[in-house]
This record gives C-alpha cells, sequence and structure tokens, in this order.
C-alpha cells in the first residue's frame, strides 16, 4: 500500500469547502485522471479513472460522514484503496482541507511512481483544483449534510 497526506487551505467556510466535497460526481472536474464518480445510493459509488495509463473501476463505500468535519472511505471491490477527508475550520472564511489515501499499487511503474512522490504530486494537485472550484463559485454546487458511521446511513 502507497500513503499520501497532503492539505490546503481554501477561502470559504467549512460548510460550504464540506458541502462541495459530498458532491462526489463532480470529482471529475478538479480530479486528475477521474473519468467518473456514479453515486450508487447514500455509502456507495462506482469510480471509474484512469491510473498510469490504466483504467481501474471500483466500487467505494463511505464508511464515516460526520457533516462539516469527516469523509472517510474504503474500497469494498476493484481497486484497493481506502482514505479519509478532514475539515478544520481556520476562520469564518477559511478552511483546511487535508486528504489521508492508502491505495494499492500494481506493477512496478505504479510503484516507482509512487515512491518518487508521483501519488504526492497528485492529491496535491487535485486539492489546487478544488480551491480553484470552491473559491471561484464561492458557493457549493450542492450539498449532503447526512450522516454515514460504519458504512450505515444514520440520518
Amino acid at each position: 500500500m502507497a500513503s499520501v497526506t497532503e492539505s490546503i487551505d481554501v477561502n470559504v467556510p467549512v460548510t460550504t469547502a464540506y458541502n462541495q466535497w459530498t458532491q462526489f460526481e463532480e470529482f471529475p472536474r478538479f480530479m486528475e485522471g477521474v473519468k467518473s464518480v456514479s453515486q450508487l445510493d447514500d455509502t456507495h459509488l462506482r469510480w471509474t479513472a484512469e491510473v498510469s495509463g490504466k483504467e481501474h473501476h471500483w466500487t467505494a463505500e463511505v464508511t464515516e460522514q460526520l457533516p462539516d468535519e469527516r469523509v472517510a472511505w474504503k474500497a469494498i471491490e476493484g481497486h484497493g484503496n481506502a482514505g479519509v477527508v478532514t475539515f478544520h475550520r481556520l476562520g469564518d472564511n477559511e478552511t483546511r482541507v487535508t486528504v489521508q489515501l492508502d491505495h494499492e499499487t500494481e506493477g512496478m511503474m505504479e510503484a516507482l511512481g509512487s515512491a518518487l512522490g508521483a501519488d504526492s504530486r497528485r492529491v496535491k494537485g487535485d486539492l489546487e483544483r478544488f480551491k480553484e472550484l470552491i473559491e471561484g463559485r464561492g458557493v457549493e454546487s450542492g450539498a449532503w449534510r447526512g450522516e454515514v458511521e460504519q458504512g450505515q446511513r444514520l440520518r
């Protein structure tokens, strides 16, 4: 497993940053290589992405979701990955978004790229594009404020 942790400060309230992040189907707008994300239900997502020139598909389960604080997930089929995104209020209009990601590398090229920091650069670029997207809009495109614990929707 390869691990990445990256953060960025965005100039929007924590609620705005969190709400935008819950719009999973918009991830291709700022995540490099992500071709599509389809929300199957409140806690399951179907991903298609290109990694190192290879197309990968997987289904992920949102394992924890706490409004304005965190979204955690794990792959339950396909390309192995898991992680958490946390949201930290720095001020009325400033939020730190931190992504922690663990993922399987397939083959020598992916493992080498990961070892050379390609994963960190990719996540950092994704966060920079998220910052541009949300600051450019100033408002979220939607929101899902439900809570999830151990993969089950609480409310």
